[in-house]
């Protein structure tokens, strides 16, 4: 797994769990596993810097799968329970496997010597690595002790108004074991029925704190839960959930068209819980909360590519959803570029009457403007949200992917706000902390518009706590147990 995300810039949260499910590894072994190469990838400045402090020569230079065996070493003398006579025995023989004879006494003595260091310290990372003086440089200080780039250190500080505290607080959260969250869709299933299926399966489960279609999982594999194999509830963070209802519980102004719209939406999470909020509107979930409903369904241009499977939108590109053309019901329009993440919003939307998905770039909606009642625009971004869930990424991610980022990001929510009609919201939503990619992109955007007006988001998710003096709402690993959610919510102001 560390050589492909290293050569192939794979995934780690999608490629290990395909990896484990045809190792054939007993439960203990398959979590002994996990722990080894999430931590590996979280750690990796950390034990690249152990590491040089044992050898004379670069980390950077060491040949790719020695590196890697020597990083997996050095966490289980740094981070394990393992003995330090079997952590050095069992990555002598894995090099020796994998690189050959030669470099086995390099890596022997290599990580003998960082062992004796670890030791030497009590395994204290701020002496073993020799951070500066928290008195001196607390951001210095904190990026070695919290394994994070200083970048991510000086972005987290300053999301939280420089409390380094509560920064210190924030960062430890990434390292922590992220606890599996489910979502029940509405109009396919329920909390309780959830909750029911994992007592029976002896999965240790509880009601998430604010959705209530959330479900947290204490371990165990959510895929043995049948309504997650039948697709009537899937793994969504409990902060996409809240983003979703926050666009939907938010009214807007005047008659309704009868169109929702996803402008980003894969893999297709927010997408499916939006699209069951529509089903679920006359029934016992929170629905939308619109005007009056039109007689006319949504009015889709021809020539974006379709993508294909369940939920998809027909060839001609020209119909309208079951049932919106005769004032039955809502839709939902699903956007997303990419083939590959269409096919994933499609599955997301399988059963889903009202949904469909095109293959479009939200930049260039297939749609009139001011078609829709409602847009959600879940922009790409750093992920910098996500670092519990996405260990590879915080040693990914540079601080010069914000200058592709940002431009894209004011880009969509613009078209969005082109999108929506008079009277109607967009949500804008992120899953990361960032100011330039939060905050600083609604308001110069917003400032440049005389049509639009920035709501309190923090109205719309009344039973979260922790949310600061708004009007956005960013949502925390250490405050809230989510990923750290940003989403801000805007209205078309009506003529």
């Amino acid at each position: 797994m560390l050589r492909a995300v290293d050569e192939r810039g794979s995934y780690a949260n999608l490629l290990l769990p395909s990896l484990l499910a045809g190792s054939g590894l007993p439960a203990r072994d398959r979590g002994f596993v996990t722990e080894l190469a999430y931590g590996a990838l979280r750690a990796q400045g950390t034990l690249d810097g152990l590491l040089d402090t044992a050898t004379s020569r670069p980390v950077h230079d060491i040949d790719p799968p020695l590196r890697d065996a020597l990083r997996l070493g050095a966490y289980q003398l740094l981070r394990t329970r393992v003995p330090a006579r079997a952590a050095v025995a069992s990555t002598v023989d894995l090099v020796r496997a994998t690189s050959g004879e030669r470099p086995v006494r390099f890596a022997n003595a290599v990580l003998r010597r960082g062992g004796a260091r670890i030791a030497e310290t009590g395994g204290d990372l701020a002496q073993l690595l020799g951070a500066p003086r928290f008195e001196t440089d607390p951001i210095g200080h904190l990026a070695v002790v919290t394994t994070h780039p200083r970048w991510i250190v000086e972005v987290v500080a300053e999301a939280l108004g420089d409390d380094l505290d509560e920064t210190r607080a924030a960062l430890a959260a990434d390292d922590a074991r992220p606890v599996v969250h489910l979502v029940a869709r509405p109009g396919r299933t329920d909390r309780e029925r959830l909750l029911a299926e994992a007592d029976r399966e002896g999965l240790a489960a509880a009601p998430g704190p604010y959705s209530s279609y959330a479900v947290r999982l204490d371990g165990g594999d959510p895929a043995r839960l049948p309504a997650v194999a039948s697709g009537a509830a899937a793994v969504q963070d409990e902060g996409s959930q809240l983003v979703a209802l926050a666009l939907a519980r938010t009214a807007t102004v005047g008659r309704d068209r009868g169109l929702t719209v996803d402008l980003c939406a894969g893999p297709g999470g927010k997408a499916a819980l939006l699209a069951g909020l529509l089903t679920d509107r006359s029934g016992a979930g929170p629905g939308l909360s619109s005007g009056p409903e039109s007689t006319s369904g949504p009015e889709v241009a021809s020539g974006p590519e379709v993508a294909s499977g369940p939920g998809a939108v027909p060839p001609s590109g020209a119909a309208s959803p079951s049932g919106a053309a005769s004032g039955a019901g809502a839709s939902l329009l699903a956007l997303e570029p990419r083939a590959t993440r269409a096919g994933l919003v499609a599955r997301s939307l399988a059963g889903e009457p009202r949904a469909w998905v095109v293959r479009a770039d939200g930049r260039a909606a297939p749609l009139p403007p001011g078609s829709a009642d409602r847009v959600l625009v879940d922009v790409p971004c750093t992920g910098l949200g996500a670092l519990r869930r996405r260990p590879e990424a915080r040693w990914r991610r540079i601080p010069g992917d914000l200058a592709a980022l940002v431009p894209l990001q004011s880009a969509l929510l613009v078209a969005a706000l082109d999108l929506v009609r008079p009277g109607g919201v967009v949500a804008y939503a992120t899953c990361s902390p960032h100011p330039a990619e939060t905050v600083e992109v609604v308001r110069q955007v917003a400032g440049q518009r005389a049509d639009t007006s920035v709501l309190d988001a923090r109205l719309a998710l009344p039973e979260v706590d922790g949310l600061g003096s708004g009007p956005f709402v960013q949502l925390w690993p250490h405050r809230h147990g989510t990923d750290a959610m940003f989403v801000a919510l805007l209205r078309r102001n009506q003529n």
